[in-house]
């Protein structure tokens, strides 16, 4: 393993000042020590990976200076335009260093969104046209492999890729994060509001903890979870899959649980959503300003006014509460009137160190939901 010290100071000898990007688990240790180290103009966590791209871009014909862009291998999909028509030496040629998680990597145990991507990594970048190298775990190799990425791209006036292997770097955990503000937990949140819900309704949950734990508890309360489709990929996507599914059962109540950094991923989204104005439609978004599953790197979540943009975008209705106590009048308000609807949960950051994964296979999942919406 490699110190995330180490790596950044390399990083730095390189000639790079500027680093954005989405934060991933198998980098936490790099973008904690990166937000540790560096001011507010100098690192951006992006709402999603191609924005990245687009700011990382801008540096360079600013300064003329190497920057920086991480994330995880499933970001590329989100980087794909901007690499190809925007950074691409047939383009405008923009050197950048591309830094990407490598989750599913082939051999390695992960979870089933992460393998196919995991599969297809090293080949994409190939398609892409992307120069690339998988950065050794031993110190002296790691940093030669910096080196000559950051000179490649430099020369060739093109983004170059380091693809990072599981275990590459040494542990080190955020310092700087900020303090819980909200006493509630987002599984706390997340049972308050199963407790409102009609009884036929579609639950939609992003990916990540709050996923994780709307499965566990509808177990501990001995509940089905064939009503809730459980997105274990596709970040940020979840409201639009819940806008499908409200589109096609119109007189069903459908619920997107969201989180802080899905909804601002896809923000764009909420514009779909309330031009369409479908009235079945409740977005509740558990908001901890935190990438939570990926090491707590912060979001905007509490810098921007969620409910004011949700409005804006044409929803009929939004409020923020982070009383639970307050929840149900909230909700009974909400459901009372026709939607699109957007109550963010404002809580604190953190799950409970036990919480398990879902025992169901996505496959599973989807013939259960599909099953439940069919009756």
């Amino acid at each position: 393993m490699v110190g995330a010290d180490v790596v950044f100071k390399a990083f730095q000898e390189s000639g790079i000042e500027f680093f954005t990007g989405v934060p991933d688990s198998l980098l936490k240790s790099l973008c904690a020590y990166v937000t540790d180290n560096c001011d507010a103009t100098s690192h951006v966590i992006a709402a999603n990976e191609g924005s990245a791209v687009g700011m990382a871009a801008g540096h360079h014909l600013a300064t003329g200076k190497l920057p920086l862009v991480y994330m995880q291998n499933s970001g590329l999909g989100n980087a794909v335009n901007p690499l190809v028509s925007l950074a691409d030496p047939d383009v405008y040629g923009v050197p950048m260093l591309i830094v990407v998680g490598w989750r599913g990597e082939p051999g390695k145990k992960d979870e089933p969104q992460h393998r196919k991507m995991g599969s297809v990594t090293i080949p994409s970048l190939d398609a892409l046209g992307v120069g690339h190298a998988v950065l050794p775990t031993e110190e002296a190799s790691a940093l030669a492999c910096i080196r000559v990425a950051a000179t490649t791209a430099m020369e060739t006036n093109a983004p170059f890729a380091i693809v990072v292997p599981k275990g590459a770097f040494a542990p080190y955990a955020l310092q700087s994060a900020s303090a819980d503000v909200y006493d509630s937990s987002r599984e706390e949140a997340i049972a308050s509001l199963l407790d409102t819900l009609p009884k036929d309704t579609a639950i939609v949950a992003t990916t990540g903890m709050a996923a994780r734990e709307l499965f566990e508890l509808r177990k501990k309360r001995g509940e089905s979870n064939d009503s809730d489709f459980l997105t274990v990929g596709s970040m940020g996507h979840a409201s639009q899959i819940a806008l499908g599914l409200s589109l096609a059962q119109p007189e069903r109540n459908v619920v997107c649980l969201d989180g802080d950094g899905a909804a601002i991923m896809h923000l764009g989204g909420l514009t779909t959503i309330g031009s369409l104005a479908p009235k079945n439609f409740t977005h509740v978004v558990l908001n901890n300003a935190a990438h939570d599953s990926v090491g707590g790197q912060s979001t905007v979540g509490f810098d921007v006014d969620l409910c004011g943009v949700a409005k804006s975008c044409g929803y009929a209705q939004a409020m923020s509460t982070f009383d639970l106590g307050q929840l149900p009048g909230v909700m009974k308000e909400m459901l009372a009137t026709a939607g699109p609807r957007l109550v963010e949960i404002r809580v604190r950051k953190g799950a409970r160190k036990d919480l398990g994964r879902p025992t169901r296979t996505p496959r599973e999942t989807k013939h259960a939901v599909m099953s439940f919406l069919n009756k």
